[in-house]
């Protein structure tokens, strides 16, 4: 997992955010008002704090839901001029959370959890959302379990499966799969049995982030401690082809 300088959403940031947020809503500002003094404290180098206020356009998703009008603040990145955006009726994607006590106030989820709207965002936004709440979205990882190494009738030859601990009991395991001659082969399956319907997940999907953005870079030394040297060092060198092809959880923010 790494951080990356480009200033765009990745899929993992929008996953992470959404995940964590109360709401997700569409919003149109409607009275922007910079803050100064007290109110200001702590805002970081380069920003201006707003208090923003807002008509809903849309509720995109989430646990909790918005009155018609709230209100929220906000740290704006300055231009390089050093001057602030105009905020009034700009269109917004808002990540917020709840405020216990304040109807109709919200608090951005995370200090990045204000996007500019476009329908490029906004799709990508939903789909998120609907992966997210899926009846067939994927578990979360929680820990990688056991190992099982077998070695197959031919040199070369032999099969890898690790299975997953998940939140909600579910049965996660990986596969991997050398033929002689052949790249090894790796799939994840969603249920008891591997079969040939496994495959490894598409990028930038749900199933994808759960894996790349929560397996550890090495086979854990508690899951081979049933295979003999030879099994856990293959089995080790199976891991690592499976975090190859699932390439790096990028994240453009901070995880959540």
């Amino acid at each position: 997992m790494r951080i990356v300088g480009n200033p765009a959403f990745t899929y993992a940031d929008l996953v992470g955010l959404a995940e964590s947020s109360d709401a997700v809503a569409d919003v149109e500002v409607t009275a922007a008002t910079k803050l100064k003094g007290p109110a200001a404290a702590n805002v970081p180098a380069g920003h201006q704090r707003f208090y923003l206020e807002g008509n809903l356009n849309a509720l995109l998703g989430g646990k909790k839901g918005l009155p018609g009008q709230i209100s929220w603040l906000a740290d704006v990145p300055l231009d390089a001029a050093n001057r602030a955006p105009k905020l009034k009726k700009a269109r917004l994607l808002l990540f917020v959370d709840a405020v216990a006590g304040r109807p109709g106030e919200v608090r951005l989820a995370a200090p990045f959890g204000q996007i500019a709207w476009s329908q490029e965002e906004d799709a990508r936004v939903r789909g998120v959302l609907r992966d997210l709440n899926a009846t067939d979205a994927p578990p979360h990882i929680t820990r990688v379990g056991n190992a099982f190494q077998v070695p197959g009738s031919l040199p070369g030859e032999s099969e890898t499966q690790i299975f997953l601990g998940t939140d909600d009991g579910r049965p996660v395991s990986l596969s991997v799969l050398r033929r002689p001659g052949e790249a090894p082969r790796w799939a994840v399956a969603l249920g008891e049995m591997v079969d040939d319907s496994a495959a490894p997940p598409a990028p930038d999907s749900l199933l994808w982030y759960r894996l790349a953005c929560t397996l550890p870079p090495e086979l854990p030394e508690n899951s081979t401690a049933d295979l003999g040297a030879r099994q856990a060092d293959a089995a080790r060198a199976d891991y690592r082809v499976v975090i190859e092809g699932l390439q790096p959880c990028e994240r453009n923010f901070p995880a959540r």
